[in-house]
C-alpha cells in the first residue's frame, strides 16, 4: 500500500511557479511521506482496470454506436494521463479503439473490428490496486454525431478492413486517433491525433470545436470545424506516427511532440532518423509560435539489444516548469524520461527546415547539431527499463508530487496483429495484457 500522511507538503517553489493549476491541486494534496531512502527508482503504488465489455461502454455512453465488441474489453486508455484535481484521478483518452494487422497476398491491411467505437475522454480514480471509470466524454461532432477512429483520407491513411481482413471499411472524416490529453483552466480539454497530424479543441461535453492540421492537408466533409493552422512541413509524418504527446505550459501555451520523425524525404529516411520534432501552440493566437528539434538517444541506449531505430518514439510531454518539459523516448518494451528546457534561441519555425524541399533534410542529418541546428539540451531522469515492475508500451506520464510520477500503459484493447488475434467465432482472443497505472518514486526531485 502507498503511504500517505495526513496533512500536506508543500510544493517547492520552484516547481509551482511553472505549473498548470490543475497539475498544482494534484500536487498540493496529501502525498507520500517521505522519498525512498535510496537513491534508486521504484514503483509503490500499481493498479489495474478490470474488464468492462466495450459494447456496455460505448452503448452508455451513446446509445446503439457499437452492436457487437466481439468480446473486446475497454481498453487504450493509456494513451495519455492528466491529473484531474483530486488525489488519485486523472483524465485519460482512449485512442481510435481496438485495431490490428493481418498479412493477406504479402501485404499488411489495417482492422477495425468494432468499427463504431467512438473514441472518448475517461476520468479514472486509482482505488487501492484497482482503476476506477468515474466518468467518459465521448467525443463527437459540432451537431453531437459520435466520431469514430477509423481513418480519414484514401490514399494518406491506411486502408481500413473488417476484422478478419476481407472487407474493406469506409474512410471517415471525423475518424481520430487520439493521444495526448491536457484540460485548460476553462474546463475545455486539448487532444493530439495521429492521422492529421492535427491538435484538437474540445468542450466539456467531449464536442470537438476546432481540429487544426497541417496546411494542404485539404480535408474535406468533416463534422466540425477544419483549420489549416500548423506547418505544411507535418504532412510527411509517418503512417501511424503523428503527434502523440502534449503538454501544458504554465503560460497557456501548447507543445505537442511528434512521435517519429518525419518522412523526409522518403521513408527510409524517416526510419533511419533520430530527430524529431516539438511543436508549440498558441491557443490565444490559434497559431503555432515555435517549433524545436529534438534528438533520440540510440536505440540500443533506450532499449538494450534493439537495433531497428525506427522504433523509437516520443509517447508523452509534461510541462514541469514554465519553459521546461518531461520528455518520453520509448520503445513498446521500455522508456527513459528526460527534462529538457525550451529555449528560446533553439525555435527554427519558418525556416529552412520546414521546406519539404530542403536537402539534406533535417531529418537526414547525421549529427544536427555540429551541422548548426539548435537541438534542445536534455538531462536523463529516469529509465524506467530498470525499475521492476514497470510494463512495456508505456505511453502516459503525470506528476504526482515533487518527486513521484504516474504512469499508464496502453494494453491495446488486448488486441493482437496476425489472423490469431479472433476465434473461429469472431471472438477476441485477448493478449493477458492490462491497463495499469504505476507510481514511481523517483531517485531525486524533478
Amino acid at each position: 500500500m502507498f503511504p500517505y500522511t495526513a496533512g500536506r507538503r508543500p510544493v517547492p517553489r520552484s516547481l509551482a511557479a511553472g505549473l498548470p493549476l490543475a497539475v498544482l491541486a494534484a500536487l498540493t494534496a496529501a502525498v507520500p511521506a517521505s522519498a525512498s531512502p535510496d537513491k534508486e527508482a521504484r514503483v509503490v503504488r500499481a493498479a489495474t482496470l478490470g474488464d468492462i465489455p466495450l459494447a456496455a461502454f460505448s452503448n452508455a455512453l451513446l446509445p446503439g454506436t457499437v452492436d457487437d465488441d466481439r468480446g473486446v474489453d475497454l481498453g487504450g486508455i493509456g494513451s495519455d494521463l492528466y491529473p484531474a484535481g483530486r488525489k488519485g484521478e486523472f483524465w485519460t483518452v482512449t485512442d481510435r479503439g481496438p485495431n490490428g494487422q493481418i498479412k493477406v497476398g504479402g501485404s499488411k491491411r489495417r482492422t477495425f473490428p468494432v468499427p463504431g467505437f467512438d473514441p472518448a475522454i475517461v476520468r479514472i480514480r486509482v482505488t487501492g490496486d484497482t482503476l476506477r471509470v468515474l466518468s467518459a466524454l465521448p467525443l463527437t461532432t459540432t451537431s453531437g454525431r459520435p466520431v469514430t477512429g477509423l481513418p480519414d483520407q484514401a490514399g494518406r491513411d491506411e486502408a481500413p478492413y473488417s476484422y478478419d481482413a476481407s472487407t474493406p471499411l469506409p474512410y471517415d472524416p471525423d475518424g481520430l486517433d487520439t493521444e495526448g490529453i491536457v484540460r485548460a483552466a476553462d474546463g475545455s480539454f486539448w487532444l493530439v491525433d495521429e492521422y492529421g497530424p492535427s491538435l484538437l479543441h474540445v468542450s466539456t461535453r467531449g464536442k470537438v470545436l476546432a481540429r487544426y492540421v497541417p496546411k494542404g492537408l485539404e480535408l474535406t466533409g468533416a463534422g466540425y470545424p477544419v483549420v489549416e493552422a500548423l506547418p505544411s512541413v507535418l504532412l510527411h509524418r509517418k503512417i501511424n506516427r503523428g503527434f502523440e504527446g502534449l503538454a501544458l505550459l504554465p503560460g497557456g501555451d501548447l507543445v505537442m511532440a511528434l512521435q517519429s520523425p518525419l518522412s523526409l524525404p522518403d521513408t527510409d529516411a524517416g526510419n533511419a532518423s533520430r530527430t524529431t520534432r516539438l511543436v508549440r501552440f498558441s491557443p490565444k493566437k490559434r497559431a503555432v509560435v515555435a517549433e524545436y528539434v529534438y534528438r533520440f538517444d540510440p536505440v540500443g541506449v533506450v532499449d538494450p539489444g534493439e537495433d531497428d531505430t525506427s522504433e523509437l518514439k516520443i509517447s508523452s510531454v509534461v510541462a514541469v516548469g514554465r519553459e521546461r518539459l518531461l520528455v518520453q523516448e520509448r520503445t513498446d518494451r521500455t522508456a527513459r524520461l528526460h527534462v529538457v528546457r525550451l529555449d528560446r534561441a533553439a525555435n527554427v519555425l519558418g525556416g529552412r527546415w520546414d521546406d519539404a524541399s530542403t536537402s539534406p533534410s533535417l531529418e537526414q542529418l547525421d549529427d544536427p547539431a555540429a551541422a548548426g541546428v539548435p537541438v534542445l539540451a536534455k538531462r536523463l531522469l529516469v529509465d524506467l527499463g530498470t525499475v521492476a515492475g514497470v510494463p512495456g508500451k508505456i505511453e502516459g506520464v503525470a506528476l504526482v508530487d515533487d518527486d513521484t510520477i504516474a504512469v499508464v500503459n496502453d494494453n491495446d484493447f488486448g488486441m493482437t496483429d496476425g489472423a490469431g488475434a479472433f476465434d473461429a467465432q469472431g471472438r477476441l482472443v485477448d493478449s493477458g495484457v492490462e491497463t495499469k497505472v504505476l507510481y514511481v518514486r523517483l531517485p531525486r526531485d524533478i
